[in-house]
């Protein structure tokens, strides 16, 4: 299909879309994460013992460290994982039980809500709850990302945009919920359903990607070119020898075993090591360490309450969306600058910077007025959104470029000069033919 054929965009549906994938694969889990205090508070009540008296103290799970370390370890494993993933399993298939399975982890959470339980047992299910929902979550993440990848650098942007937008549409419903001092049990509920109705519409959206023109152009150019290729090679080579015949198929398919998730990685390895960089200071930090900063006004009972999800939770989630939008405006260093992977590395200094804040029974903190927490987690947001955003534009483009290069130093000049003049002369006697 030539530039002149390629379907608009009508209405830019097809980035409403994608923007509300990527909305829709970061708000469960940011709804999760904001809800820490909801969880802190439910794991304080003492254990009752099995004659029925209570302990004197509460046990100290740990909770925010528990959840950082069974939140990325399944996301790292089943990352990795899905890199093998696709040659087996259809992506449709992947997305689809991805979303469910989010979608039923939270309508069990939501339902916890109003079951009375022990702390042990509360934290045990909450531990594998979030266990599941990252493996979910890479495994969705990634497909999709695959899928983003297909359409123009800009639509990646959209996707990441709405990533952001999740985080701050999660902290903005946390904050509503504790400045409005409901029923805690029915905020929590009405709180943990919000989720399951976004990711059923998440799901709705993806089914409804590929009946979109402009959809299905992208999504099925690569496999029409492929079989078009293929197709033509098929009709011009039945009359070559079996000699001849045998040479090219060892010459065809040495390309295809090189097209690996290894060859693939050799391509864009900067820019995938760059964009694992970015999420590993972040996520080294945030929300394990930043929610435990405190406020300098501790007499102010409702900034002390709300602070946590202010300072922490909406700036972050609001400059990481400034950050991930920018990069529709300007992309810079490039892609080849030195200066980008010099950049992801400094981010370095955040992870010391925001561990001299005014940390609860911390010794060390230095920044310990509120401004100076709110500037550094402003930088700290603003450039994981960037940084990460123009790795997912670049690594695509990167793979592009790179895929036409080796396609011509696979291709011998001698053998391909051969395999021209055959295909040439079929397609002469064809025409005399008819």
């Amino acid at each position: 299909m030539s530039n002149e054929q390629k379907p608009a965009d009508h209405g830019h549906a097809v980035g409403l879309i994608i923007f509300v994938l990527g909305l829709g694969t970061l708000l469960p889990w940011n709804f999760f994460i904001t809800a820490s205090q909801y969880f802190n508070e439910r794991l304080a009540a003492p254990n009752t013992t099995s004659n029925g008296t209570s302990g004197s103290t509460s046990k100290d799970y740990n909770y925010d460290s528990w959840m950082a370390l069974l939140s990325q370890l399944p996301l790292l494993l089943f990352t990795l994982l899905n890199s093998f993933l696709y040659q087996w399993v259809r992506e449709r298939f992947r997305v689809a039980f991805s979303l469910v399975g989010i979608f039923l982890l939270f309508s069990l959470t939501a339902a916890l809500v109003q079951v009375p339980m022990q702390p042990d047992a509360f934290f045990s299910i909450t531990m594998a709850t979030i266990w599941f929902i990252n493996m979910f979550g890479a495994v969705l993440q990634g497909s999709l990302f695959g899928v983003v990848g297909l359409f123009p650098p800009r639509y990646s942007t959209l996707f990441m945009s709405g990533q952001g937008l999740a985080g701050i549409f999660a902290a903005v419903a946390m904050l509503s919920s504790i400045l409005t001092k409901p029923d805690q049990s029915s905020a929590a509920l009405g709180y943990f359903i919000t989720p399951c109705v976004a990711t059923l519409g998440t799901l709705l959206c993806y089914l409804l990607l590929p009946h979109l023109e402009f959809a299905r152009f992208y999504l099925t150019r690569s496999q029409e070119t492929s079989q078009e290729l293929l197709s033509s090679t098929d009709k011009s080579i039945v009359n070559i020898s079996e000699k001849e015949l045998e040479a090219e198929r060892t010459f065809i398919s040495e390309p295809e075993e090189r097209s690996s998730v290894l060859a693939v990685f050799k391509k864009i390895w900067l820019m995938a090591l760059c964009v694992t960089c970015v999420f590993a200071v972040t996520l080294s930090v945030f929300p394990v360490i930043t929610v435990r900063v405190r406020t300098v006004y501790r007499d102010n009972t409702v900034w002390d309450k709300v602070f946590t999800c202010v300072c922490c939770f909406i700036v972050f989630n609001v400059m990481d969306l400034v950050g991930r939008s920018t990069p529709s405006l300007l992309q810079w260093p490039s892609k080849e600058s030195r200066l980008f992977p010099a950049a992801v590395l400094l981010r370095l200094v955040f992870i010391p910077l925001l561990m001299l804040c005014n940390i609860q029974d911390s010794n060390l903190t230095v920044f310990s007025h509120d401004s100076c927490f709110v500037i550094i987690m402003a930088l700290f947001s603003f450039s994981n959104g960037y940084l990460a955003s123009l790795c997912m534009a670049y690594a695509p483009h990167t793979l592009r470029l790179s895929r036409g290069a080796s396609i011509e130093r696979a291709v011998p000049g001698k053998k391909t000069e051969s395999l021209n003049q055959h295909l040439g002369q079929q397609g002469k006697k064809q025409t005399q033919n008819n």
